[in-house]
């Protein structure tokens, strides 16, 4: 049986908010600005999730760029992005009502994504949800991004709590990973993006379908 949790780290990307317009967005105009062609909805729905920088060249190399644009290409998406952002993204039905459910058990309440800190906080700002987070770190806080444990186990150490009573709320298998390396118990939505895998087969405390329904995890 799982102990109680002290505190929920959530993910952004395709757990609070659906940024999928975002990215797409941006990328069509860096690519643009490169002279370079354009990548589909799908490519980038199956490519997010592990950074920014990891996005760029995924992409770069998916349209046959040349070595060497990648620095370039990294200053024109950041930008791009620091425009954009949340201009095509939207909070996902239940996510609100779910974190309101989860600042009402007092416990608090973190935010851990792979997107740099400085439009991570913006895009929650924009989106009326930074008002329920005691913290928020990004990809670049640390030296290393999830899959890898480090972050989560830094997030925890910020909220002083164990990571064995700190639950990760997630939609991938990054995620996943990175919270079975910590020592964390993960909980995982079930709309956001995994890399094109379904996320049911990603093992998990419980598979939600709206945020919302994580009350029923925290109570059995």
């Amino acid at each position: 049986m799982t102990t109680k949790p002290l505190a929920f780290i959530l993910d952004l990307d395709g757990t609070l908010v659906d940024t999928l317009g975002d990215f797409v967005a941006v990328l069509g105009l860096t690519l643009a600005d490169l002279g370079l062609p354009g990548v589909d909805r799908g490519f980038v729905e199956r490519t997010i999730g592990r950074g920014g920088e990891n996005l760029v060249r995924q992409t770069l190399a998916h349209v046959g760029a040349k070595p060497g644009l990648f620095d370039h290409a990294w200053a024109l998406y950041q930008e791009h992005y620091a425009a954009v952002n949340g201009a095509h993204a939207a909070v996902y039905p239940g996510v609100v009502e779910g974190l309101e459910l989860l600042r009402a058990t007092g416990r608090p309440l973190a935010v851990l994504t792979n997107k740099p800190a400085a439009p991570a906080r913006e895009l929650l700002r924009r989106k009326g949800l930074d008002g329920y987070f005691s913290r928020v770190f990004g990809g670049d806080d640390f030296p290393r991004k999830k899959p890898d444990p480090l972050p989560l186990i830094k997030t925890c150490e910020a909220l002083g709590t164990a990571p064995g009573r700190t639950w990760m709320v997630g939609d991938s298998r990054n995620d996943a990973e990175a919270a079975r390396a910590a020592g964390c118990p993960v909980v995982l939505v079930t709309y956001g993006y995994n890399h094109g895998e379904d996320i049911r087969a990603v093992p998990a405390l419980r598979h939600l379908d709206r945020l919302d329904e994580i009350s029923a995890c925290v109570r059995a």
